[in-house]
């Protein structure tokens, strides 16, 4: 199936609508103005001269030299992007509908953006791009953009196919047409087989170098990583580190070997690395580096992708990966307790920052043309550190303000850093609860549901550990120097400064986006969730003081020592009753 190209006039200029217009000069207020108010971390003064930062990458003084010498008549980022066409992939996914969104949003002279999609679920490429563009995160861009779907092309094409998928004709249009590629699909599953992760997340790199190398007026090739490419190490750099084995062997491997085989290797080949995910990354980045000589690439790094901080709209999530998956438990009262340190880092970036980061980064790989490939580590952490201790407060507040319907139990989440605490909390609190939930269904002849809930939260929390447990440092001397570069509109417009962010009102959001865009909850029934609420509260109550009740006769009953101290209490009460009359006659 081919997608065929509708001959159209360009698009008018960035200008061309004053509805728009009106909402960008809306959207610039969404970063904070005074930055400049905020310190640098690490020594990073804000100013071009990269001796002042207290960590370099292999990339970083060349790119503190090629900026120094830029022009200041480069154009902008809106400007740069006028008249271009773009290739995306991952475009359904979660990032690649912010992006998508945020590229015509705020460069609305973009000529032309082909979207690779691969039928899904008995759907067309067609069919699930109307979908996106039918959602509510395209409703201020459908109405300032009344040709919006003119202008994308939705393209047959599968990255674990050979060729990526795509019929010649489909692959002339895009090689003969493309400037500018973004490249995000991949499988973010953290336990996906060996096998499909490396069809997906290396392969597929190659298959987009592949055909990155035919287009003949390719200025930027934009890959999508994860900053937890390299947590095997505590510091990471803004450089491609090199793996234990070579991309083409493993290769090789998963070509003649099954499944079955890979799979028992797999713990093996990814050594310390906590799944399969951050190690295939690992990979791809490294082959991409070795394949892409010679073409404008680099690589853009985002930590634990959250929900949107400002834009399109504020909290706006639709998938349960991540930390979201968290929230949701969360917020449903089904989770309590998880191992992690409260003093570590959470190194979240919200959706439009890395994406914004992105936009900036292909205009200035095509603008400038750096002669390395650099490395973007678009992370928090070390610019404006929250914790996961202040996270989980913040979710405490948040969902008991506002509740979700429906809720198991009164939201409290907790982390500790004992394994035996943890599993002794969770028994206690998740799993007693769900086996009395799913008894009370039974009587009821209803299929009980609550202990499969928990053992699939546990696959899921467990996966998620290694995070809450340890820290990292990122550095981020590329990130700062590509401010420094732009003009102080473009920061505004495509902002991915972490310092603009209020934690404390992104989390809000973030929970109020989870209810109203993933658990799909009105907000007209937040006084009956409420009313829920509270009568949970006094349930955990009573059953607190009887639970105290019960194993406090237990223990009179069965420890001597405990039957002595309760008869050393009744006895001293029973001597103030009997002193009372004349303490209050006396006086």
């Amino acid at each position: 199936m081919s997608s065929k190209v509708v001959c159209m006039p360009d698009p008018p200029t960035i200008g061309a609508s004053a509805k728009l217009k009106r909402q960008q000069q809306h959207q610039k207020q969404n970063c904070l103005n005074n930055n400049s108010s905020h310190p640098l971390p690490n020594g990073i003064n804000g100013s071009n001269n990269s001796s002042t930062a207290t960590y370099t990458s292999t990339a970083t003084n060349t790119m503190s030299e090629e900026i120094a010498s830029l022009s200041s008549h480069a154009p902008g980022v809106a400007s740069f992007y006028r008249n271009k066409t773009l290739l995306l992939t991952g475009v359904t996914g979660f990032m690649g509908k912010v992006l998508l969104e945020k590229l015509l949003r705020s460069c609305p002279g973009i000529r032309r953006v082909y979207a690779l999609v691969r039928p899904k679920k008995g759907q067309t490429p067609q069919e699930r791009m109307e979908t996106i563009l039918s959602s509510k995160l395209y409703s201020k861009l459908r109405e300032a953009m009344p040709d919006l779907r003119s202008r994308i092309v939705p393209v047959v094409g599968d990255i674990l196919e050979p060729r990526l998928g795509l019929s010649e004709q489909d692959e002339a249009m895009i090689v003969a047409d493309t400037n500018i590629v973004f490249h995000s699909a991949a499988t973010v599953k953290f336990d996906e087989e060996l096998k499909l992760s490396v069809q997906m997340n290396v392969i597929g790199v190659r298959r987009m170098v592949q055909l990155a190398r035919k287009m003949e007026h390719l200025q930027a090739f934009i890959h999508v990583s994860t900053a937890y490419a390299n947590c095997d190490k505590e510091s990471v750099k803004e450089m491609v580190y090199e793996p234990p084995l070579h991309p083409n062997k493993l290769i090789d491997a998963v070509e003649w070997m099954d499944a079955d085989a890979i799979q028992a290797l797999t713990s093996k080949l990814i050594g310390s690395r906590p799944n399969t995910y951050t190690y295939t990354k690992a990979l791809a980045e490294y082959l991409l580096v070795e394949e892409s000589k010679g073409l404008p690439v680099a690589i853009v790094r985002p930590s634990i992708v959250g929900a949107s901080w400002s834009e399109p709209v504020p909290g706006w999530v639709d998938n349960l990966n991540g930390p979201t998956g968290l929230l949701v438990a969360i917020g449903k009262g089904l989770l309590f307790i998880m191992h992690g340190d409260s003093y570590c880092t959470a190194d979240v970036i919200p959706v439009d920052t890395a994406t914004n980061a992105m936009i900036a980064v292909a205009w200035y790989t095509a603008i400038d043309k750096p002669k390395d490939v650099l490395i973007y580590n678009v992370t928090s952490g070390q610019i404006n550190r929250f914790t996961w201790g202040a996270m989980a407060e913040h979710l405490r507040e948040n969902f008991i303000h506002y509740p979700c319907h429906n809720m198991a139990r009164v939201p409290n989440p907790r982390f500790t850093l004992s394994m035996f605490w943890r599993d002794l909390m969770w028994f206690i609190h998740q799993m007693m609860p769900a086996y009395i939930f799913d008894l009370s269904l039974r009587v009821m002849g209803k299929k009980p549901m609550f202990v499969k809930i928990q053992d699939r939260l546990s696959k899921a929390v467990t996966t998620l550990e290694f995070f809450t447990s340890n820290e990292w440092t990122f550095h981020n001397d590329n990130i700062f120097l590509l401010l420094n570069r732009m003009s102080e509109e473009d920061k505004r417009t495509f902002c991915f400064d972490p310092r603009s962010i209020d934690w404390k009102k992104y989390m809000l959001n973030y929970c109020l986006g989870v209810k109203e865009f993933v658990l799909k909850e009105d907000i007209s029934q937040l006084p009956a969730a409420r009313i829920a609420l509270q009568r949970l509260q006094r349930i955990g109550t009573l059953l607190k003081v009887l639970s105290g009740v019960v194993i406090w006769r237990l223990l009179v009953k069965r420890v001597p020592m405990f039957h002595s101290l309760w008869n050393l209490l009744l006895g001293w009460v029973q001597f103030l009753f009997t002193k009372l009359p004349s303490l209050a006659r006396s006086s």
